[in-house]
């Protein structure tokens, strides 16, 4: 009678054991493929951004020129200042490259100019470059200082 009993006591553990297992399986499972999921969005997001970062560098060059009509200037510089606002919201940030050490993951050297600065310092940022959500989908492309 207590063989059965320590025999029915072992098998209850033995299920217990086995559901505890799996429940963890399962939690290990939904949070892979929420990652997952958080991931094709991220990646999603990306595309669309990168189609729109021309646009941006389009309104940056549009600054450069002296328009006549400051009202028509302050208009579209509202309708960047927001624009640059949803991105960023996205997670888009710009690459911080003017005066810092070169950098191959951020930076793309497109020029390199006798200086007096240290080796591979950014001397000119030709095109902005970004990160989202801490990837860089485009590189800064600038002008480098050399001996």
């Amino acid at each position: 009678m207590i063989k059965k009993v320590v025999k029915k006591h072992d098998k209850v553990k033995e299920l217990t054991e086995d559901l505890q297992r799996v429940q963890a399986e399962f939690e290990n499972y939904r949070k892979r493929v929420d990652k997952e999921k958080q991931e094709f969005c991220n990646y999603a997001k990306e595309d669309i951004i990168k189609t729109l970062l021309p646009v941006v560098d389009n309104f940056r060059l549009g600054f450069k020129h002296k328009a006549n009509d400051e009202e028509f200037r302050k208009g579209v510089e509202l309708i960047y200042a927001e624009f640059i606002s949803i991105l960023n919201n996205e997670g888009l940030k710009p690459i911080d490259a003017l005066g810092q050490k070169f950098d191959p993951y951020k930076h793309e050297a497109l020029l390199a100019e006798k200086s007096d600065k240290e080796e591979n310092i950014v001397l000119e940022e030709l095109q902005t470059g970004y990160t989202l959500k801490d990837k860089v989908i485009r590189p800064s492309r600038v002008k480098v200082s050399k001996k």
